[in-house]
Parts: structure tokens; sequence; C-alpha cells
């Protein structure tokens, strides 16, 4: 097939977007796909007319434009197929206070939180006891993040995301090592733990720099941990209204697992963890990226 590679884009996280771009592209190549790159920050007004010219749209994007699901709301509208879920899975997944509303009205645990929208300004307090994790709304890839440990600190972490343009979540910070769970398809992938070798949290430079953290597949948990991960990561793909692939982050507390979010279109770097996950089930990167396209193709047939 012919596929637009799209990445780049104009978030903050672009940079990731070109790494897993340049992995994508060679696993297409090697299956024999016509790969077209095509940066979407670029030609922006040129997107849908460049993918029409393929047979399918692969989206390599993270952040807004991407995880918001504006092009996967472009593409539904020209009729064309693509990986991964639709434009109101990726916004509510993307969207940290909806998609927590959403967690709580179906039952799955996570940490207590409060809303800053940026007109509120950076007196607000939240009614729950330090530590606190204050966090993009919008945001991935901890970018903009701050561990708030004294409420004095509370505000410059605040207008840390304010002046880039986004609100404000203030989070529960919980103790307890961090998981994730992928799920492909309908079925949930071995579980990581995940053991930053530095720093208080999986921040950017853990995720993102090669042996910056300690990333365990299958994760060394109790059988009933990985079942209650297994069943958690999928009911929230549920709950979203989430297709083709999602990733849900946890933190283990003392209470038991707590959902953090869900990722739309996990990282693809050498270093993310879904292609470790996928690995451990026995999938190959080209056969990740083989699945998710037939996923793809089959979602799209389902659309109106």
């Amino acid at each position: 097939m012919k596929i637009l590679l799209v990445a780049g884009g104009w978030s903050s996280e672009r940079v990731v977007s070109l790494s897993g771009a340049a992995q994508i592209e060679k696993a297409l190549t090697s299956l024999g796909h016509e790969v077209v790159p095509f940066d979407l920050s670029r030609d922006f007004p040129g997107f849908v007319r460049r993918a029409k010219a393929c047979d399918f749209v692969f989206i390599s994007l993270h952040g807004a434009p991407g995880e918001d699901g504006l092009p996967q709301a472009l593409l539904d509208a020209a009729g064309l197929p693509y990986q991964g879920s639709g434009p109101a899975g990726s916004f509510l997944a993307l969207n940290k206070a909806a998609s927590k509303q959403l967690f709580i009205e179906a039952g799955l645990p996570t940490p207590r939180w409060v809303f800053v929208p940026r007109d509120a300004g950076t007196q607000a307090r939240p009614d729950f006891p330090l530590p606190w994790f204050v966090k993009p709304n919008l945001g991935g890839s901890s970018i903009h993040m701050t561990l708030v440990r004294r409420a004095e600190e509370l505000p410059a972490a605040l207008e840390k995301v304010f002046a880039h343009g986004d609100d404000a979540l203030i989070e529960e910070g919980l103790s307890g090592p961090e998981l994730t769970c992928a799920v492909l398809g309908e079925t949930a992938l071995p579980p990581i733990l995940i053991r930053p070798k530095a720093g208080d949290f999986f921040d950017y430079a853990s995720k993102y720099q090669p042996d910056a953290a300690d990333e365990i597949c299958p994760a060394p948990v109790e059988p009933a941990v990985t079942e209650e991960l297994s069943r958690l990561s999928l009911a929230a793909h549920r709950t979203l209204g989430l297709c083709g692939y999602s990733r849900a982050d946890f933190i283990l507390a003392p209470d038991g697992l707590k959902l953090l979010e869900v990722n739309t279109l996990p990282g693809m770097t050498p270093t993310s963890l879904l292609p470790r996950a996928a690995a451990t089930a026995g999938l190959s990167f080209a056969d990740l990226i083989a699945r998710l396209i037939e996923l793809g193709l089959a979602q799209q047939a389902k659309r109106p």
C-alpha cells in the first residue's frame, strides 16, 4: 500500500513524534509498503489532499495536534483509513480532566485531582494533602510537569503550565511503583514496571533518554496485580470509546492500583513502552505496525 506517514506537528512533543516516525518508516518499508513522509506543521492545509493520494494514513503525532483527534476528524470527513482511535475518544483521553470524570463514573480508581483553568490564577489549593503533581491538562510526556512538595511551590508550578498556554491539573502525588499496560485490539499486553534511575518520577528524560529508566516486562508483580492491570486497562480503553490500541499508566499505591491516564498514540521510539510490551507478547516492531494497519482497516470498514 501507499501509506502517508504523518509526523512532526507543532506540539511540545514534536521531537518525540519525529523520532517514532523514523522507526515506523523503517518498519513500513520492510513490510513492502511505499511510505510518503508528511510533516503536518510544514503543510497542514495540504493534509487531506495528500492523504487522499494514499491508501492508508499512519499517524505518528503526540500532543495536539494528533492526540486531540484533529487529524482523525479530518480523515473521517474524507472517508480515509488510519490506525488507532477516532476523534472523540482521542480528545477525551488527551483531556485529563475529562477522562478522569469518565473513569470515576465507570468506577475506575484514579488519584484525587483538581482542575485549574488558566483564568483561575495561581491561588488554587486542593483539599487533599501534599505532595501534588501539577500537570498540563492537555499535555503528555511529562513535559512542564512539577512535583510539588511544599504549598508555597504551587503558584510557580501552575504558572509554568499557564505560560505554555494550557490549563492545569493538580493530582494527588501517590507513592508506589509505576506500571503501564497496553491494549492491542481487544487484548491487554504484558504490563511493564518502570523504575527511573534518577529523579522523583518518570519524567521526560527518563522516558526518552536511553538507559534512563529500568523498564521490566513482564512486570514482576503478583499475578493478581497483573490481572487487575489488564482488567483496568481494557475497562479504561472501552470507557473512553477507544479502538486499535492504547496504553494506560498506573501507580501501585498502598491501597491498590490507581489509573493516571490513557495514551491513544503511544510512543514508538526505540525506548518506548508499547513496542517493548509487544515484543514480550511475541510481536516484532514490524509485526506491531502490521497489526495496527490491519486494525485500522477493519475499523474503517465499520464506519458509515
